[in-house]
This record gives structure tokens, C-alpha cells and sequence, in this order.
């Protein structure tokens, strides 16, 4: 079982910054292999904004590179992103999400969301 805490939410104005950190809380027999984020705007579907394996391997949805930057301390199982340049169309419930891998094979968790508010 693992616990995502996720913080670092708020309200900015456009052209601003947020940092938002999820940590992870797992057994020992669980291996964190990837964490990442994921936002859901009002009447939109969940999106992928950015993932990080533990070898450090990332990926970014188009809308959000070279604006936002996804960092990992796998000492502290911890999975930050930072955002940099907000739109107001970056406003969303952003979800920190982990895949474990553990003796009963792959596993997929969520956090309780975080909201990000851009105005204009």
C-alpha cells in the first residue's frame, strides 16, 4: 500500500510560479517505479502533465515543456514539479500519481489532488 501526500497548490497569477511536491509513504516489499503528475480541469478528462522514472527518465505533455520541470529525491520518495510561466489554461486539480512494483506485481496509486489556480 502507498499514501501520496501531495502540497503546493494554489493561486497565481499568470506569468507565475508554483512548486508542488507529492511524497510517498510505502512498504518496504513495494518498489516506487514511476511517479508523476496528472491534472484534471472543470469538464475535462484527467491529462498527463509529467512523469519520472527512478532512472531519472522523464516525459511531458507538449502543452507544458519547457515550463515545467518533474524532479525526483528517491531517498525521500518524493516527486516534485515544478511550474514555471503559468496560463491561466494550466488551471486544474493536479494529481500526483506513483506504479509500484511489488511481490504481487504492479500497482497504481493516486493522491487526494491538489488545486492550481491561474488567473489572468
Amino acid at each position: 500500500q502507498v499514501q501520496l501526500v501531495e502540497s503546493g497548490g494554489g493561486l497565481v497569477q499568470a506569468g507565475g510560479s508554483l512548486r508542488l511536491s507529492c511524497a510517498a509513504a510505502s512498504g518496504r516489499s513495494s518498489i516506487i517505479k514511476v511517479m508523476g503528475w496528472y491534472r484534471q480541469a472543470p469538464g475535462k478528462q484527467r491529462e498527463l502533465v509529467a512523469v519520472i522514472g527512478n532512472g531519472a527518465n522523464t516525459n511531458y505533455a507538449d502543452s507544458v515543456k519547457d515550463r515545467f520541470t518533474i524532479s525526483r529525491d528517491n531517498a525521500k520518495n518524493t516527486v516534485y514539479l515544478q511550474m514555471n510561466s503559468l496560463k491561466p489554461e494550466d488551471t486544474a486539480v493536479y494529481y500526483c500519481n506513483a506504479i509500484t512494483l511489488g511481490p504481487a506485481g504492479a500497482n497504481d496509486y493516486w493522491g487526494q489532488g491538489t488545486q492550481v489556480t491561474v488567473s489572468s
